[in-house]
C-alpha cells in the first residue's frame, strides 16, 4: 500500500470525422451568463475535421472565443479551430492522444466550456457492449439485452470494444487487466450518451487495502469516460479508497470527463501519525524501467473529499509524459493536483519520478487542510505540488482560496524537485504563499533549476500566516522568478526567503510588485533580513534590478471574481525579460500570443 506523509452515440460508432461521440453538452456559467459546447468528448482520425457547437445563454454578445489546447485558433501540431467552431486536426498524433477545445464567452472571459478529443489512427475494430441495471450478465450485452454489471463488460471487451453504460446505480467496483492497442483501437468505458452511469461505493470492500471504483492495472489504450464515482469511504488506516486507480505500467491511457466525490477516510489519526489516506484519481508507476507512459486526465470533475494524507488527483513513481489538462479540482481537505517522486512508488529510484509532462488549463480551488485531522490547523496544502518531480510545465491554471496556490519542493532529504516551470499561471486569495519553493524543513529535499515566470499573484496570505506572495523554504538553488506580478493587499509580504539555507536560492528580476500599504511600508524577507520599503530591499540585496518602479499594475477588475488581466496603461506592459518562448510559453493565460514584437508584459496576461 502506497501513501503520501505529508503536510455514441447509441450503437453507433460514427465512422469519418468522428468514431466515438459522448455526451453532448459541457456548460459553465459565471454570474447569470452561461456556454455550453457540443460534442464534449470524442474520438477522431487523425488529419480529419470535426465540427464544434458552442451556445452562450443570457444577455450580451454571443461571439465565441475557440482555443485549442488553451491556445486561441490553436497550433499545427495540436490542430486549428476556425470561428465557426471547424476543428482541422493534426495528421501527427501527438503524445498523449489527446486535445482539448475550449470555448470562451467574448463578453465575458470567465464563462467557458471544455471538450476533449482523442485522436486515433483508425476505425476502432471492435463491437459495442451495453450495460442496464436492469440487465443480466447472462444475457449477449447487446441494447435490448444488456449485461448487468459493468465488470462483467470489463471480463468480456478486448482491443476495440466500447462498453456504454445505462444510466443508474452500479454498487460495484471494476478491475481490469486488459489493454487496446494501435491496431484495433482503444478499449472505451462510457456512460450511455446523454446519460450518465454512477458507480457507488457504499458499503463496498477495498481489495488489497488500496482500491478504486475503476482500477487499472498493467492497461495500455484504455478510455473511462463519462462516469459519476462517488461514495467510496473508509474508517480503516490500513485502507485506501480511490475513485479511479491507474498502477503498474502501460501506454495511452485517457481519463475524460468524469465527476469523482465524496472518496473519503474518516480513519481516526492525529496530525502526529498522519496515517489515514484516500485519493479522488491516482496514477502509481510502480513497475521498472515500464513506465505509466502518455496518460492524458482531461475534463474531470473532483471535489469534497477528504483525502487524509494523500492527494485528491496525483501520479506518483514510473509516470511520464503526462497530461493533466483542463480539470476542475475544488473543496477538499489535501493536495488539489500532485506530480510525486522517490516515495519508493517505483522499484528501481532511478525511475522513481514523475516526469516530463505538463499540468495545464486547470481550475483548482477551495482546497485546505485545515480541519483535516492529519494536519489539525494547519493552511499546508496545495492547489498544485511537484513534490520530487521533473521537467514539467505547469501553465494557464487558475488557482484561488487554496491553502498555497503552487509548491515546487521535495519533501526527501537529498533530492529535489527540478527544471519545473510554472508559468501564465493566476493565483489568488490563497490562505497561505501564492507561490512556494524549496522543503518545507531543513531535514527535507529542496528545489533546483526551477522557473517561475510570467505569473500573477494577488491578494495571498489572507490568513496571515507570514508566508507573503512568493516564499522560498529550504534547500532552494539555482532557480529564477521572472517577469511576475505579484500584488500584496494590506499584509504587504511580497517575497519571503526566511530560511538563508542555501546562499542563492533564485535568480530574481524583471517582476512588478504593489501592496496597499504602499511603497514604503512594503515587506520582503531575503536570506533571513527583513526589509520595510521596496528601495531598502533593492539597495539591500541587489536583485530585481531591471524591474519597473513599485507601482499599481491595474488590473481590469479587482471584485470577487477579479479580472487580473493588465489595462491598457499598465506598467506591466512590455517591462518584461523577453526569454525564449521555452520558458515563457507560446501563448498567455487567457491564449493569446505571449510575445508581441519580441517584446512580452509582466504577469500571467499578454496586453
Amino acid at each position: 500500500m502506497f501513501a503520501r506523509v505529508r503536510s455514441l452515440v447509441l450503437a453507433i460508432c460514427v465512422i469519418g470525422s468522428a468514431n466515438f461521440i459522448g455526451p453532448a453538452v459541457a456548460l459553465a456559467a459565471v454570474a447569470g451568463v452561461s456556454i455550453s459546447v457540443s460534442p464534449t468528448y470524442s474520438q477522431l482520425i487523425a488529419g480529419q475535421p470535426l465540427q464544434f457547437t458552442a451556445t452562450v445563454s443570457g444577455s450580451g454578445n454571443k461571439e465565441i472565443i475557440w482555443q485549442v489546447n488553451n491556445a486561441k485558433g490553436g497550433a499545427a501540431e495540436v490542430g486549428t479551430i476556425s470561428p465557426s467552431g471547424l476543428y482541422d486536426s493534426p495528421q501527427k498524433i501527438p503524445d498523449p492522444a489527446l486535445v482539448t477545445i475550449t470555448a470562451i464567452a467574448k463578453t465575458d472571459r470567465a464563462v467557458s466550456a471544455t471538450a476533449s478529443v482523442t485522436l486515433i489512427a483508425t476505425t476502432p475494430s471492435g463491437s459495442t457492449y451495453y450495460v442496464a441495471t436492469n440487465g443480466s450478465d447472462s444475457n449477449p450485452g447487446t441494447l435490448q439485452e444488456p449485461w448487468a454489471t459493468v465488470q462483467h463488460a470489463a471480463d468480456v471487451a478486448s482491443a476495440g470494444d466500447t462498453v456504454l453504460v445505462r444510466a443508474g446505480v452500479y454498487n460495484e467496483h471494476v478491475g481490469f487487466l486488459k489493454s487496446g492497442d494501435t491496431t484495433n483501437g482503444y478499449i472505451t468505458f462510457a456512460s450511455y450518451p446523454r446519460e450518465t452511469a454512477a458507480m457507488d461505493g457504499t458499503g463496498l470492500d477495498i481489495p488489497n487495502g488500496q482500491w478504486g471504483l475503476f482500477t487499472l492495472k498493467d492497461a495500455s489504450y484504455v478510455i473511462v469516460t463519462g462516469f459519476e464515482l462517488r461514495n467510496y469511504t473508509t474508517s480503516s488506516l490500513r485502507d485506501v479508497p480511490i475513485g479511479i486507480y491507474v498502477f503498474g505500467a502501460g501506454n495511452g491511457i485517457q481519463i475524460v470527463n468524469n465527476r469523482i466525490h465524496h472518496i473519503e477516510t474518516t480513519a481516526k489519526t492525529n496530525p502526529n501519525e498522519c496515517g489515514s489516506d484516500a485519493f479522488g484519481l491516482t496514477v502509481y508507476g510502480t513497475k521498472a524501467p515500464q513506465a505509466i507512459e502518455g496518460i492524458a486526465i482531461s475534463g474531470n470533475e473532483i471535489y469534497r473529499l477528504k483525502t487524509g494524507c494523500s492527494e485528491t488527483l496525483s501520479l506518483d513513481g514510473n509516470v511520464k509524459k503526462f497530461a493533466v489538462v483542463s480539470n476542475v479540482v475544488h473543496d477538499t481537505d489535501n493536495i488539489g493536483i500532485g506530480a510525486i517522486g522517490f516515495e519508493h512508488v517505483s522499484p528501481d529510484p532511478a525511475y522513481d519520478q514523475a516526469r516530463d509532462g505538463e499540468i495545464r488549463g486547470n481550475i483548482v480551488y477551495n482546497i485546505t487542510s485545515y480541519g483535516n485531522p492529519d494536519y489539525g490547523k494547519q493552511y499546508a496544502s496545495d492547489g498544485i505540488y511537484v513534490d520530487g518531480g521533473r521537467n514539467i510545465v505547469i501553465e494557464q491554471n487558475l488557482m484561488h482560496n487554496d491553502d498555497l496556490g503552487i509548491e515546487l519542493a521535495s519533501e526527501h532529504l537529498d533530492h529535489v524537485t527540478s527544471n519545473v516551470i510554472a508559468r501564465n499561471n493566476v493565483v489568488y486569495a490563497g490562505n497561505s504563499a501564492g507561490i512556494s519553493i524549496g522543503g518545507y524543513g531543513a531535514r527535507r529535499g529542496g528545489t533546483d533549476h526551477c522557473i517561475v515566470a510570467n505569473n500573477t499573484l494577488y491578494g495571498n496570505d489572507t490568513k496571515k500566516t507570514g508566508s507573503g506572495e512568493f516564499q522560498i523554504q529550504f534547500n532552494a538553488t539555482h532557480n529564477r522568478f521572472v517577469n511576475n506580478i505579484a500584488y500584496a493587499t494590506t499584509q504587504g509580504l511580497l517575497i519571503n526567503d526566511f530560511t538563508a539555507s542555501t546562499q542563492d536560492p533564485a535568480a530574481v528580476d524583471y517582476n512588478l510588485y504593489y501592496s496597499q500599504v504602499g511603497a514604503n511600508k512594503a515587506k520582503f524577507v531575503w536570506q533571513r533580513v527583513r526589509y520595510t520599503g521596496y528601495d531598502n530591499y533593492l539597495n539591500g540585496t541587489g536583485l530585481d534590478r531591471h524591474s519597473p518602479p513599485f507601482s499599481d499594475p491595474q488590473f481590469l477588475n479587482l471584485g470577487m471574481p477579479p479580472d487580473l488581466d493588465i489595462s491598457h496603461d499598465s506598467p506591466a506592459i512590455d517591462a518584461g525579460n523577453p526569454l525564449d518562448q521555452s520558458i515563457v510559453g507560446t501563448v498567455d493565460f487567457a491564449g493569446n500570443p505571449r510575445l508581441k514584437n519580441g517584446n512580452i508584459d509582466l504577469g500571467a496576461y499578454e496586453r
